[in-house]
């Protein structure tokens, strides 16, 4: 149900109001049609009923829509932190120099060029 839901929703609008997360907010017309199942020309007259029913249907996914972009955003910093950038399966080339060049320290006895 929330794959569902998740199809239906467009424009940046909530993404303002609930930090870094791409939340997006969901669409009457697109939920009247697709996930409701509603004619086309029911949808046009957006009944009260039809409203209150698709208001309560947007609260409850958006009630679960942060928790879960908050656990796929850990997911990926797991995985881009701990599993891919691991020094052990990964380890660093012996050139230190080479992937630090911050650490080359120019030597004494060569003057530094203008």
């Amino acid at each position: 149900m929330i794959l569902a839901a998740a199809t239906l929703v467009s424009g940046p609008a909530l993404a303002q109001r609930n930090g870094n997360y791409p939340v997006k907010e969901m669409n009457f017309d697109l939920w009247c049609q697709e996930q409701a199942g509603l004619p086309a020309e029911r949808c046009d007259k957006r009944t009260p009923q039809d409203e209150a029913t698709f208001n309560a249907f947007r609260a409850k996914v958006e009630a679960y829509e942060i928790p879960y972009l908050q656990q796929k955003a850990n997911a990926a910093r797991l995985d881009r932190d701990i599993l891919r950038n691991d020094p052990v399966d990964n380890p660093p080339t012996k050139d230190i120099p080479a992937q630090r060049p911050d650490l080359i320290i120019p030597s004494p006895s060569t003057p530094p060029r203008p």
